[in-house]
């Protein structure tokens, strides 16, 4: 142990932030449409980035392939050093077993548009699930945890009941509660407040907001562009399979250097000017 603990916090302070995520040049089509014309992004621990553009853009289908929901005909995914999907042996790309692949999916959380819980299950036994089936945890210890994430989530007196008893906003944030009990290493969120009423979008947000400022590493598409700016270290913008435009979310705002991306942005005029103003 350091005998200057202000020394030694400096020190710490001082290490690059690690590289969590690494896509080099991913490609990916459905049947003769190509819809990832090569993807190269690196997310670092700790933060959050925001992927925005228009519906067809290859958000979704990126955040997909990133957990191997979409299998991706060319480049690599790493996350956390491992490569996700494949292996190169000897210069022939080859899939991972599907152990490997289970091992990996649990190492990599994600939220989806539709909630995606098991309509017989309660919420605290939808969080439980994972983490009995995939991490072989003991029941009691289970529920303990899952009590824990959804009492974090605002859901405490919500844990024994039915997903057809909450409303959509508390079923998204018990789908975020089954995410994050299972410890992930990156998690990501496919637009998660679109099937939302616009009165519950706050409630989830909020939530994503909390675990941002907890240093959860977050891979974000969202059209919530107030939220983008408040809560995004790093905001990318990509149009036709392509990432056309990165950067700090104020300057991607408020100096657009593409024509694409300021047609974009003219999508929010209602909103733009506040975006821009802070």
């Amino acid at each position: 142990m350091s005998a200057n603990p202000a020394a030694s916090a400096t020190s710490e302070s001082a290490e690059p932030a690690r590289n969590l995520l690494v896509a080099r040049d991913v490609h990916k089509s459905f049947g003769q449409t190509e819809v990832l014309k090569g993807i190269d992004l690196t997310v670092t621990e700790g933060e959050v980035v925001a992927l925005i553009g228009a519906s067809g853009s290859g958000k979704t289908t990126f955040l997909r392939c990133i957990n191997l929901l979409e299998e991706f005909e060319q480049g690599s995914i790493t996350v956390d050093g491992d490569p996700v999907g494949y292996t190169d042996r000897g210069g022939s790309r080859r899939r991972l077993s599907e152990g490997r692949l289970a091992a990996q999916r649990a190492r990599i959380g994600m939220v989806f548009q539709s909630f995606n819980l098991f309509p017989h299950m309660t919420a605290a036994q939808n969080v439980m699930l994972g983490l009995v089936k995939v991490k072989g945890m003991a029941k009691a210890e289970a529920r303990s945890l899952a009590d824990h994430w959804l009492a974090r989530v605002g859901l405490a007196d919500r844990a024994d009941h039915h997903p057809y008893q909450l409303s959509g906003g508390q079923q998204q944030r018990v789908a975020i509660a089954r995410a994050v009990a299972m410890d992930p290493r990156l998690i990501l969120f496919d637009e998660v407040t679109s099937a939302l009423d616009p009165e519950l979008v706050s409630e989830v947000l909020g939530v994503m907001k909390d675990l941002a400022k907890s240093g959860m590493t977050m891979l974000v598409v969202s059209h919530e562009m107030l939220f983008v700016r408040d809560v995004a270290t790093h905001v990318v913008f990509l149009d036709s399979g392509r990432i056309v435009e990165e950067g700090e979310p104020h300057a991607v705002f408020k100096n657009p250097k593409s024509d694409r991306l300021r047609a974009f942005l003219g999508r929010f005029t209602d909103i733009i000017g506040d975006i821009t103003a802070r």
